[in-house]
């Protein structure tokens, strides 16, 4: 369905649920969800998981120096035990250091073909990946988002997401609920949140 179709649906599903919430979707206008999939999956992956909690300022320098650190080498070979220390001198802290080379390990191993994946549902995707340690439910909501272009999934352990859907309707109504209604788009509602309060999950 073309953005301003989603967009149109959206302010017209939104009117009866709350008028706040149809305010701030029309005067947001039509978005696209912009995909990432011109980067390995796998560095795309340890690139989100350096960047969690971070500005988005901090979340480049430290990228930076991650991939100075390789020397022009293969990232995903660099991601190894071997190189903790010097990865967390880059800024990384243990528990990220820990998870980029599981992540890195994985997909040496095979485990995180994008093509293979992608062909999985959602769920089966998140499964695949939430196994990896370090690897949380809401890593896998912006992959799928993100690199694999899903229209919807409602990432309810967004906080700036689901904070944002419960001001505009209410703190008593679940979030998953009220997602619902704007199915099978939930992705884009995810945008419209962010974009409320410019807060965008990833770079």
């Amino acid at each position: 369905m073309p953005h301003r179709a989603i967009h149109a649906r959206f302010v017209e599903t939104a009117a009866p649920i709350s008028p706040a919430l149809a305010r701030a979707i029309e005067m947001a206008g039509p978005l696209e969800m912009r995909s990432r999939a011109d980067l390995p999956f796998g560095e795309y992956l340890c690139r989100a998981i350096t960047g969690q909690q971070l500005s988005t300022k901090a979340a480049s320098t430290i990228w930076g120096r991650v991939e100075s650190s390789a020397g022009g080498g293969d990232l995903l070979s660099h991601f190894c035990e071997d190189n903790t220390d010097l990865l967390r001198s880059c800024g990384l802290s243990g528990a990220k250091t820990r998870a980029i080379c599981a992540i890195a390990r994985t997909a040496r191993e095979g485990g995180l073909d994008a093509e293979e994946l992608r062909a999985l549902s959602t769920p089966d995707r998140a499964a695949r990946l939430t196994a990896i340690w370090g690897v949380g439910q809401w890593t896998a909501d912006m992959m799928s988002m993100f690199y694999f272009g899903d229209p919807d999934v409602w990432p309810d352990g967004d906080v700036a997401a689901r904070k944002t859907l419960e001001r505009l309707t209410s703190p008593r109504r679940k979030t998953v609920r009220t997602a619902s209604f704007f199915a099978p788009h939930r992705s884009y509602l995810a945008l419209y949140m962010w974009n409320h309060v410019d807060a965008p999950p990833v770079e």
